[in-house]
């Protein structure tokens, strides 16, 4: 991404009005906003649906009705960062603002990626644990190199494709959702007519919903996988550089930010309505993880439920766990002015590859140490939370500026749910500070 021009010439005749025509290749729409969208439902967002059901049933689902179009304005708002300026997130603030609020913001995001990681490979070794019977260290160690290796040593475009097949584990979650026995009219009326008893519990669930469905890490992948795929491609010039493509492009990136969303929102209301449905209906109202409810599925859903539940906390974890890492890597990457890209070979990327194995290595020692995961991922959530509201700041200022966004700012309702957004994070985060004085 270093080799993105700081301004390239915009010719007069297009007028910012784009004038070459193509035709949305519709095999390549799916990519870096389905990969998110999946991402973002972890195991330990799968902890956090889990509970949800568990401890109030179907009278927080509507949550996830309401988080959709936020998290679309966001998600688009950041990768039409990265497929405007061909630069990540962390590569655009640092351009522009001064480099202690890159390096601030960069630094609180490692940290929680590295909790994070960590609390996922944890849930990922017990669900292997859960299926199998063998030691959980030993799928800890399995899942860690894994991640950590693939990221490392294969080519963007081979690993790309990788991180879309893992998506398909988030169908786990719907297979299990159909092997219970689902009171749907009373979900429903959980879903558009809630009956909230408002409390500070649940008020800290509503914040951890949120936390857990708008994350910093998700605003750099996206952004960092759209400049990727300019980089990797040398057909293919950022948006600024060549406006005529914009149309098509933001199309996509419109169509891919939505499917990843919608596929994230659906499974996680698949994970509240089971939990809903077989713990919370038999006063089972407390899980410490997302092994915890595979776990407790089996006496009410089967063993079968159980498995399915347990193999998609893998899967999902697969997904996330390079997610997390890669999106810490490119942020410090960017902000520190690095060679990044998973595209790179790692001899001229030994900073960035570093950085990935070393938030997977620190992640998964977390387990071998006296220190709660669990506790360390409420730590984890509020430093997400409050990095969230200034890096949503950030990043709406930046997609309205004319010198980065050129003929491409962002305007209208997407703006304006950008703004909610970022709102609405603000709100859940001083909520959230008010509830633990």
């Amino acid at each position: 991404m270093s080799s993105v021009p700081d301004e390239c010439p915009i010719p007069p005749a297009l007028n910012g009005v784009p004038g070459r025509q193509r035709r949305l290749d519709w095999r390549r729409v799916v990519g870096p906003g389905l990969i998110t969208g999946a991402s973002d439902d972890d195991p330990s967002g799968i902890a956090t649906y889990s509970q949800t059901g568990a401890q109030f049933g179907f009278a927080l689902s509507w949550t996830m009705i309401l988080t959709f179009p936020l998290m679309c304005a966001v998600q688009m708002i950041s990768a039409r960062i990265g497929r405007v300026t061909g630069r990540g997130l962390a590569g655009n603030i640092v351009r522009f603002y001064p480099a202690w609020i890159a390096n601030s913001l960069v630094a609180l995001l490692l940290i929680a990626n590295t909790i994070n990681i960590g609390a996922d490979l944890g849930a990922m070794a017990d669900a292997g644990k859960l299926v199998t019977g063998l030691p959980s260290q030993v799928f800890l160690l399995i899942f860690a190199g894994f991640c950590a290796a693939a990221e490392v040593f294969m080519r963007y475009k081979a690993y790309a494709r990788v991180l879309k097949w893992l998506t398909l584990a988030l169908l786990s979650y719907i297979v299990t959702l159909f092997m219970v026995d689902i009171p749907w009219l009373e979900a429903g009326r959980g879903l558009v007519f809630p009956h909230v008893e408002w409390s500070p519990e649940t008020l800290m669930m509503i914040v951890a919903i949120f936390g857990t469905t708008i994350s910093p890490y998700l605003f750099f992948w996206q952004a960092s996988q759209e400049a990727e795929e300019v980089e990797d491609d040398d057909e293919v010039q950022p948006l600024k550089c060549d406006p005529a493509e914009g149309r098509v492009e933001l199309k996509r990136i419109g169509i891919d930010t939505m499917i990843g969303m919608l596929a994230s929102n659906l499974v996680a209301l698949a994970i509240v309505f089971t939990c809903a449905a077989t713990l919370n209906a038999h006063d089972i109202l407390n899980i410490r993880t997302s092994a915890d409810a595979a776990s407790a599925l089996k006496p009410f859903a089967g063993d079968y439920a159980s498995i399915v539940f347990a193999v998609g906390i893998v899967g999902t974890g697969l997904l996330a766990v390079p997610v997390l890492a890669g999106s810490a890597a490119y942020a410090l990457g960017e902000a520190r002015h690095w060679p990044v890209g998973l595209d790179r070979r790692p001899k001229r990327a030994k900073a960035f590859y570093g950085t990935i194995v070393l938030a997977t290595a620190i992640g998964a020692l977390m387990n071998f140490t006296p220190i709660d995961p669990i506790r360390a991922l409420v730590v984890a959530a509020i430093i997400n939370g409050i990095v969230s509201v200034p890096v949503m700041a950030v990043m709406m200022l930046v997609s309205t500026r004319k010198s980065v966004m050129s003929v491409f700012t962002v305007g209208g309702a997407l703006l304006w749910l950008g703004w909610l957004a970022t709102a609405v994070m603000a709100l859940a985060v001083g909520a959230m500070i008010y509830t633990m004085i």
